[in-house]
């Protein structure tokens, strides 16, 4: 207590002296004794204005055109090409203001620097002005959220009736993939079976879920020129399915499910071909910082010709038919899993859709 109190009467004192000096400063002016005098720093101050406008307009554009080509790698997709040609449209308007705000900021902090005999002009308001200020940066917003409302209800909307259907799930740390088999349908899934050797939750009970095809390693495969509908979902925590050159990029919510289609036109050895490196891969990338293994979570996309997408596609295992134990144990399981509707065909039905379910071909 006795520290606490001599802290306390320190801070009273600090607080006492500086209303002293305060009350000495604003009794000088009053009388007239007070002098201000501006020195060279208000000068120099006024010139720095001008050289970091100068030197970081300029280092400015060098960084940008530095990293112009990092920052705008080839497109790969239909509607890339839209996206990409709203993104500079955006930029140039933004850029247009951002230089025309940062010269006035910095010219007009040297031009109307401190001089002796120069006194203030006070504007107080002038509505023509304001009116001009506000109204045309909310045309300007206007035109460009709805033109970026309508790109994006496009590709985020219904895809056509023949694309093909992947679902992408995020984990940490890694992605799943799963393909639709011979019905071209992804069958149910439900969280409650996730374990170590289901790592979707396929609800085999689901005659659609028997012939579907995951793995959680290798490369996604996907053919160009043809619609691609990715379904999206996460296992734990918040992802991004990034894929920048297709122009792709999609949150993987927990909880839930998003989606997003493209339309590839570059395979990867034509993207090899037209950027002159033969290691080039096509990357599906998580660009949130998702916990400490974030770094593991990209997997290889191919893009290949649809002949030899198919061809790929047709050697591919259906999960059930790689985990014949799961089907086996399907009738115990659904008696564990009563209490949640889960309903196991057995018997001779069950084991003829499992030998029957391959892929299927476009």
């Amino acid at each position: 207590m006795t520290a606490l109190g001599i802290l306390l009467v320190l801070v009273l004192l600090l607080v006492v002296f500086g209303l002293l000096f305060r009350l000495q400063i604003l009794t000088s002016i009053f009388s007239g004794s007070s002098n201000r005098e501006i020195g060279t720093s208000n000068r120099v101050n006024a010139i720095l204005f001008l050289v970091f406008l100068i030197v970081g307009g300029a280092a400015f554009a060098w960084s940008f055109a530095d990293s112009f080509d990092a920052m705008n790698p080839p497109i790969a997709s239909v509607h890339g090409h839209a996206l990409e040609k709203m993104f500079w449209t955006t930029m140039v308007i933004l850029g247009i203001a951002f230089v025309l705000t940062q010269v006035l900021l910095f010219g007009y902090s040297y031009k109307y620097q401190h001089r002796e005999g120069r006194r203030a002009f006070f504007f107080a308001h002038n509505n023509k002005i304001e009116i001009i200020w506000t109204l045309i940066p909310a045309v300007v917003m206007a035109a460009l959220v709805f033109a970026g409302w309508k790109e994006w209800t496009r590709i985020t909307g219904p895809a056509p009736k023949d694309s093909v259907v992947i679902e992408v799930m995020g984990k940490q740390f890694g992605w799943l993939a799963r393909y639709p088999g011979r019905d071209q349908k992804l069958g149910v899934v439900n969280y409650r079976l996730i374990d170590a050797s289901n790592d979707f939750g396929l609800d085999l009970s689901d005659q659609s879920s028997l012939d579907d095809i995951t793995f959680s390693s290798g490369a996604l495969h996907i053919p160009k020129g043809h619609p691609i509908m990715f379904k999206i979902r996460s296992r734990d925590v918040l992802h991004a399915v990034y894929m920048p050159h297709f122009r792709v990029q999609m949150y993987a919510v927990p909880g839930m499910p998003t989606k997003f289609w493209f339309t590839p036109t570059l395979t990867t050895e034509e993207m090899r071909a037209q950027t002159g490196n033969p290691n080039f891969k096509y990357e599906m990338a998580c660009n949130q910082i998702c916990g400490r293994g974030h770094f593991a979570m990209k997997m290889e996309v191919i893009v290949e010709e649809p002949e030899d997408y198919i061809a790929w596609l047709s050697q591919q295992k259906s999960f059930s038919s790689q985990n014949p134990e799961i089907l086996a144990n399907l009738k115990k399981k659904a008696q564990d899993q009563k209490t949640i509707g889960v309903t196991a065909p057995v018997g001779p039905a069950a084991t003829a859709a499992v030998q029957s379910a391959t892929p299927a071909s476009l």
